[in-house]
């Protein structure tokens, strides 16, 4: 059915009659069309990107150069390249400015910096609070930079995202009346003699597919001048495509658009409708300016007016985030989301394209939202995204959800959470049902990985000595390292339950699992990225050393369509660290696009 669908619904560039309550698309002005000719002029993608994609295997559409433009491309990155070094000085800690080949020989992506976090005295502060997430965009988003052959700016890195993107064996499925399995793993840290490495991951049940629930999806699709690119429109239209064939007749879908005004081009159409939504969704074009704050009003209202009972309601947003008409600042774009989150309906954000990319404002909507955030930098992850991983994307089993890790200072002296960042709680905002956490879908796996320093390890850990502290528990906790506190509330429901697990001291093992020396791999990566305070003797041939440890089966070209996605993502991941270590090793300079 989606050769079917592909084939009858033309290329994504056709304009197709009127659907539903389609007020119709503005035709381009020959100016506009002249100004997309300029930036695609300015565009300088190498050539050696598509050779290597096409190598692995993973042939991406969205970066062709077209053709008999390559020469002033090439002239027009050499006169960018001399402006870098001005132009990332002058960029400030919220928003990282690269040169690349927008409409003004650089582009604008924009990210939120989140300073690393510290090693804190488990005597001072014995309970970590943080909210889980589900999110993977950081790691398409890091993978797409490396493609074009620069390194990702700090502001991009989110360990947790990168961690989080692969799947691991854990425990099949939770105990019964339990929501969560829960799987603990202690080990020596790769990168640090006198420190250990432990692993908590939850696991959620699996959905079967053919009893999902009902859903009421909404496709809110920017239809703004800013998504011309292939990468952008064209990819979103061939992402939706692929979700329209996993749909039934007891879905409802509708499409609303937005650009200086927003579009209604359906309205509650049955999901066995496919050709009927892949004829929407060609029928969309590019132009005008964004007004996103609009488009997510009506979005919400079409969901609201389609809402199903006991149901799976959700707005699934494809944008670059380049909002420039109506509410464009991310504090008032978090205020308008908060309001829409209590609704029953939960927000699913795809991010696109490269040269202006609003990552912080995409990041926002979904955490605020009752939402995920993925970022599509391929029709290979749109599959992964929409179709592999639907139920984990689509159906939320878990809302609010947040863990409190609580360490035994009898075992340990100190701790570092990698990642979650920008997930942190308060103490008290754990039992706090008024607090935002994350949502986790069906499937989902979240992992968290914390450095720890044993009691009895010479690591120093800053510590405050205060006359008060106690110095005997009244209780023997010895054979306790940690305990892990979960609370979550019911897709549905207002208040939240809680779960326990204990994490013995004997769970300390001389060797890594499969599955710990795989996140390890991604956690030094990603400290070596941003060249981490605490990344201690991680290389890139450490992270590829574990990497290969955390990978089961060998998988060569000829094996690859055969091979299980967790394994080939895990063999993508390997030949990600390689490609970077070489990107890294080239002066400053040499980090911009090349030219021959």
């Amino acid at each position: 059915m989606m050769a079917g669908c592909l084939a009858g619904c033309g290329s994504g560039k056709e304009t197709g009659g009127t659907h539903g309550e389609r007020q119709g698309t503005e035709s381009r002005s020959g100016t506009e069309r002249e100004s997309i000719a300029e930036r695609y002029r300015q565009e300088a993608v190498k050539e050696e990107f598509e050779e290597n994609i096409a190598e692995s295997g993973q042939s991406q559409q969205n970066m062709a150069v077209p053709e008999g433009i390559e020469e002033e491309a090439c002239d027009s990155v050499v006169s960018a390249a001399d402006t870098y070094n001005s132009v990332m000085d002058s960029a400030s800690n919220s928003e990282y400015v690269k040169i690349g080949y927008g409409e003004s020989g650089y582009d604008t992506r924009e990210y939120d910096y989140q300073e690393e976090h510290r090693f804190v005295s488990t005597k001072d502060s014995p309970l970590s609070t943080f909210a889980a997430d589900c999110d993977t965009a950081s790691y398409s988003n890091i993978r797409s930079y490396i493609e074009e052959g620069t390194l990702p700016p700090t502001g991009a890195v989110r360990v947790e995202e990168m961690i989080n993107y692969f799947d691991y064996d854990y425990v099949s499925d939770p105990e019964a009346g339990k929501k969560f399995a829960v799987y603990t793993e202690y080990a020596d840290c790769p990168w640090n003699k006198d420190t250990k490495l432990m692993m908590v991951g939850l696991n959620t049940a699996a959905i079967d597919m053919s009893e999902k629930k009902a859903s009421n999806l909404v496709f809110l699709i920017d239809t703004s001048g800013s998504m011309y690119e292939e990468n952008k429109l064209p990819l979103a239209q061939k992402a939706f495509k692929m979700l329209a064939e996993n749909l039934d007749e007891n879905d409802r879908i509708s499409i609303v658009t937005y650009a200086g005004s927003d579009t209604i081009v359906l309205n509650g159409v049955a999901g066995s409708e496919a050709y009927t939504i892949c004829e929407a969704l060609d029928s969309l074009e590019a132009s005008g300016s964004t007004n996103g704050s609009a488009g997510l009003i009506t979005a919400y209202e079409i969901a609201e007016q389609q809402f199903i009972k006991d149901g799976n309601n959700r707005v699934i947003l494809a944008t670059d985030g380049d909002l420039n008409v109506g509410l464009t600042s991310e504090s008032d774009l978090v205020g308008l989301i908060t309001e829409e989150k209590d609704s029953g309906i939960f927000l699913s954000v795809l991010g696109f394209g490269s040269d202006n990319l609003k990552d912080n404002k995409l990041e926002a909507l979904a955490d605020h939202g009752n939402g995920n955030y993925s970022y599509l930098d391929s029709v290979y992850e749109a599959k992964k995204v929409l179709v592999d991983e639907m139920g984990g994307t689509l159906y939320t089993v878990a809302k609010d959800v947040k863990l409190q890790i609580e360490f035994n200072p009898e075992q340990v002296k100190g701790y570092r959470q990698i990642g979650y960042e920008n997930r942190t709680l308060s103490a008290e905002d754990f039992a706090d049902d008024m607090v935002d956490g994350g949502e986790v879908g069906a499937g989902h796996v979240v992992t968290a990985l914390y450095e720890v320093v044993p009691v009895d390890s010479e690591f120093d850990v800053p510590e405050t000595e205060t006359k008060y502290t106690s110095k005997k528990q009244s209780t023997d906790y010895s054979g306790e390292l940690a305990t892990v506190n979960i609370r979550y509330k019911e897709p549905d429901g207002d208040k939240s339950t809680l779960e326990t697990a204990v994490i013995k001291a004997e769970s300390g093992q001389k060797g890594m699992s499969h599955d710990l020396s795989f996140a390890s791999a991604v956690a030094a990566y990603g400290m070596l990225l941003t060249d981490s305070t605490y990344k201690g003797t991680a290389t890139y041939k450490m992270a590829e050393e574990l990497a290969e440890a955390g990978i089961t089966v060998e998988i060569n070209e000829r094996d690859m369509a055969q091979a299980s996605n967790d394994q080939l993502y895990r063999s993508q991941f390997l030949e990600l660290v390689r490609k970077t270590e070489k990107l890294s090793q080239r002066e400053p300079e040499a980090q911009m696009w090349q030219c021959d």
